[in-house]
């Protein structure tokens, strides 16, 4: 079985570590109801793309 030779230090553990971070989605405003959404995705509150309704949405 391989055994390590030398301990691993804090710093190369960290550099190996660093492409691990987690990054927020981008969120874009919707242009017909300002709410914010998914870039290339329908709308969830009011189910348009590029300007069309694609979603069906009951009214309230």
């Amino acid at each position: 079985m391989a055994v390590p030779k030398k301990k691993t230090s804090k710093s190369r553990k960290n550099m190996r570590r660093s492409h691990d971070s987690l990054t927020a989605p981008a969120a874009s405003v919707c242009p017909q109801c300002k709410s914010p959404k998914l870039s290339h995705r329908a709308c969830a509150s009011c189910g348009t793309y590029k300007g069309r309704e694609v979603v069906k949405t009951e009214e309230i």
